[in-house]
């Protein structure tokens, strides 16, 4: 069971993502702004941080800013998951430091996998650098 903060603002969207991933198996917060979302992972880190782009208070990519920055979070798994749906939009979060970009409307089956296999990625990074510690 991975812990997982959402950042939406759309309660529908939210309540949707957040049965997705608990079926999953996961346990899953969510939060409505971006401002909302840095203050929770920098006080408990999650094993995965997922933000719309488009929020009050602060963006999801000012939010990322902010946390790829932060000593403690720069290597947090992060996922945009928006209605955002230019390529140029996807290009600028990867360059900005996101893990993976998915566009709404999404399929709940292929939002799983993606966290699952973000999660898996970030498991064997872990892992690697434990080894290195030793």
């Amino acid at each position: 069971m991975a812990r997982i903060i959402y950042a939406e603002d759309d309660p529908l969207v939210g309540d949707l993502v957040k049965a997705t991933l608990i079926d999953a198996g996961h346990a899953v917060g969510v939060v409505q702004t971006g401002r909302e979302a840095v203050d929770v992972v920098r006080f408990r880190r999650p094993d995965l941080l997922i933000l719309d782009i488009t929020m009050p208070e602060m963006s999801g990519s000012e939010a990322l800013d902010l946390i790829r920055r932060d000593p403690g979070l720069y290597d947090l798994p992060v996922l945009m998951l928006t209605g955002r749906r230019g390529q140029t939009d996807e290009d600028i979060a990867l360059k900005a430091g996101a893990s993976e970009y998915l566009r709404k409307p999404f399929d709940c089956d292929r939002l799983v996998v993606l966290v699952e296999s973000m999660l898996a990625q970030a498991r064997r990074y872990a892992d690697r650098s434990d080894t290195r510690s030793i």
